[in-house]
């Protein structure tokens, strides 16, 4: 990408989810970057019509880059639990249904995972993935993946994060997404990896 991101510039974080944006302006604000949400802006959300993660990121951050005249950095994640063949996988949001009921949403994967007979903790492997993309009004669009893997727990433990946070447990750790301060979780997430790539193509250096 021939464009770069510099401290003072402005972005759009191409979300209408609070707890996303709030994460990612938390990894955003030691980079000096002046955020903007797409709820804040009263853009519409696009049909997330693509069969990926990097393919749904992609379309939420053009359509809001276009629509702003400005830079703007999507998120698509979620969980995908491998007993269930990799759902809820990109209709993770989805299962929380209209009202974003994730506390909903973390009882149906459970449920799903009982009728699998998964109750021991190597049958519940599970991975977040997160594809961040960055796109210029002009089209331009870069993408980038990150992964971690981990554990399905139950009951949920932990109010922090959001989503399906609360049943994670990232590999080799004791503490759900749910349990960790954002600190630790942003030194390990999906979405952090993702972050580093982000970053190491997208800004200019001093």
């Amino acid at each position: 990408m021939a464009a770069k991101l510099k401290s003072g510039d402005r972005l759009v974080v191409a979300s209408h989810n609070d707890g996303k944006v709030r994460e990612i302006s938390e990894l955003l604000m030691p980079h000096g970057i002046e955020v903007v949400s797409a709820k804040e802006l009263d853009l519409p959300e696009p049909d997330e019509t693509g069969s990926t993660f990097i393919q749904n990121a992609e379309i939420k951050a053009l359509a809001a880059a276009r629509a702003s005249n400005l830079p703007a950095l999507a998120d698509d994640s979620g969980i995908e639990v491998h007993v269930l063949d990799g759902e809820p996988g990109i209709h993770s949001a989805r299962w929380a249904g209209e009202e974003r009921d994730f506390e909903a949403a973390m009882g149906r994967v459970e449920v799903a995972m009982c009728e699998k007979d998964a109750r021991t903790p190597e049958k519940r492997g599970a991975n977040f993935t997160c594809a961040l993309s960055l796109a210029l009004p002009d089209g331009t669009c870069e993408t980038f993946e990150g992964k971690v893997f981990g554990t399905m727990v139950w009951p949920p433990r932990g109010d922090n994060g959001f989503g399906y946070d609360p049943v994670f447990l990232p590999e080799g750790g004791e503490l759900t997404f749910g349990e960790m301060e954002p600190g630790d979780k942003h030194a390990i997430s999906h979405r952090a990896k993702a972050f580093d790539q982000f970053v190491a193509a997208c800004f200019e250096r001093n």
